[in-house]
């Protein structure tokens, strides 16, 4: 007989006592306390789990929820500047230029001309439309200009002042055009557009729109070789409208490129 014979025989031998019946109640008793137990602790268990977890959100919102942002002061408006001289006679204060050939605010008053006036025919409701220069005599801000072209109403009383144009960008009688402006309402009249060119020009013309436009002409006075031009306002109602502008001489030839 092997070891395995001898644990089966073992295996069948009845005990010396017999075992006793088995006591059903206590059994089933012991059975929902182990179940009462063991949900407590499985319920325990999940409320320590969802506290963890509800602990992870708040943290991780926590972190990610930005701080409130530093208010950024609003920078100041700068203050506003005027035009660049006109004339002198205390018509208005010298200030440091804009960066354009022409001046964009009216005088405050009347100056006397400098040279001829310049009759352009136009009519209108208090007087005919005049051009005329004036004297600058500012040499700290305006070295080389000497003088501006203003535009006026002629009336019964002597001149209306209504605008002024010079050049502020080197020297007043340089080669070319020079203070163009206008295009605009003043004093309740209409200012065409028009500035003057230092050379021998008798024709000055421009393109709007692909049609071309003549300007009208007239030289000035003190020096026949500073040539005033303007528009007539239904062909050039506006300065941007223009092409580059073109002179030409005597005999044709174009004096601008």
């Amino acid at each position: 007989m092997n070891d395995l014979d001898k644990l089966r025989a073992a295996l069948r031998e009845q005990p010396d006592q017999p075992f006793a019946a088995p006591d059903l109640g206590r059994i089933i008793t012991e059975g929902r306390r182990i179940r009462r137990r063991r949900r407590i602790a499985t319920g325990a268990g999940a409320a320590a789990a969802v506290a963890a977890v509800v602990g992870i959100v708040f943290g991780a919102v926590a972190l990610r929820t930005p701080a409130e942002p530093a208010k950024v002061p609003v920078a100041a408006p700068p203050a506003p500047t005027t035009s660049g001289p006109l004339a002198s006679d205390g018509a208005r204060p010298t200030t440091a230029p804009p960066p354009s050939s022409a001046t964009d605010q009216p005088p405050t008053s009347a100056i006397q001309p400098y040279g001829d006036v310049i009759h352009t025919g136009i009519k209108t409701a208090s007087g005919e439309l005049v051009f005329y220069a004036t004297k600058i005599d500012d040499n700290a801000a305006l070295t080389d200009v000497h003088f501006g072209i203003m535009a006026a109403v002629q009336t019964n009383g002597g001149y209306r002042s209504l605008y002024a144009s010079n050049e502020i960008r080197g020297a007043d009688r340089s080669f070319g055009f020079h203070a163009t402006a206008g295009g605009m309402e003043s004093g309740g009249t209409w200012v065409p557009v028009y500035g003057y060119f230092s050379g021998p020009a008798v024709k000055i013309v421009s393109t709007v729109h692909g049609k071309p436009v003549l300007a009208k002409t007239a030289s000035w006075s003190v020096d026949p070789n500073v040539v005033v031009f303007w528009f007539d306002q239904r062909e050039v109602p506006d300065p941007a409208v223009l092409t580059p502008l073109v002179a030409y001489g005597k005999d044709g030839t174009r004096l601008t490129k």
